[in-house]
């Protein structure tokens, strides 16, 4: 339960307190009473504020959910979603979620763990294939394994991002640009790209293929580029049948649309 250990002082409680502080202020011992006394209540309405007050910060909404699942439980569309919660879609389920500027669609036979990244929305695909679609460069981040995907700037962006495995990712983008970063080793995935990615530097090509040249790029503007070893390589693949599976929802939801 979200709202499980939120107060720190439960309703009874705080009513006691507030009884017996009234009751001072009627007691004509000093007159220090009446301050006493509103010391007592102001005390006891900061401690009895719900410690959940940013907790909404990164939250979602469920905007469309088919064979979801929310831990055991279906998924319900108007749900909202928070920090730790994790979802994941049947073989033939879909889900969406909104949340600010930010819309991600999580395909099937997939699963995520919702987050946030400071005040921001974030999710982490453990499993399946998750589409995200926003005109924000610090609307969302999507984390799989060690590596992070957001917009580069705040043009219209759509990507998408399979979880092979905890070394294996394949990362699409059908519009505007997305950067990629593990840990300092921060790239471009230009407009109508798709890489496989490789997290493992020391691991062998797949056969025929040839790496890609880095595009490097900073992740925050002030965050410098550093200098060192490649934390991934990648390869070009080709994008056009990858795409077509995701033409009629980048139609449907575009960061455009309201």
């Amino acid at each position: 339960m979200h709202l499980a250990g939120v107060y720190r002082l439960t309703l009874s409680r705080v009513a006691a307190i507030l009884v017996s502080a009234l009751m001072e202020t009627k007691m004509p011992r000093t007159r220090g009473s009446l301050p006493i006394a509103l010391s007592l209540i102001l005390s006891v309405s900061l401690a009895a504020t719900p410690i959940w007050g940013n907790s909404s910060l990164g939250s979602g909404t469920i905007v469309f959910a088919s064979g979801a699942h929310l831990g055991t439980a279906a998924v319900t569309v108007g749900a909202t979603v928070f920090a730790g919660d994790k979802l994941e879609t049947a073989q033939t389920g879909s889900l969406q979620i909104r949340s600010g500027a930010a819309r991600l669609v999580l395909k099937s036979s997939s699963r995520i763990i919702w987050g946030a990244d400071g005040v921001h929305p974030s999710a982490t695909l453990t499993g399946g294939t998750a589409a995200f679609s926003t005109a924000s460069a610090n609307a969302f981040v999507l984390h799989a394994s060690t590596a992070a995907f957001k917009p580069q700037s705040d043009e219209p962006t759509v990507a998408n991002v399979t979880f092979l495995n905890p070394k294996e990712l394949v990362v699409r983008c059908t519009r505007g640009a997305v950067l990629i970063a593990v840990e300092d080793d921060v790239r471009v995935v230009p407009e109508g790209m798709a890489y496989h990615v490789v997290l493992d530097p020391e691991a062998a090509a797949p056969s025929g293929a040839t790496p890609s040249p880095a595009t490097p790029a900073a992740w925050g503007q002030n965050q410098p580029i550093k200098a060192g070893k490649s934390k991934f390589i990648w390869y070009a693949i080709g994008i056009t049948a990858l795409v077509t599976g995701f033409a009629l929802w980048e139609a449907l939801e575009s960061p455009d649309r309201p």
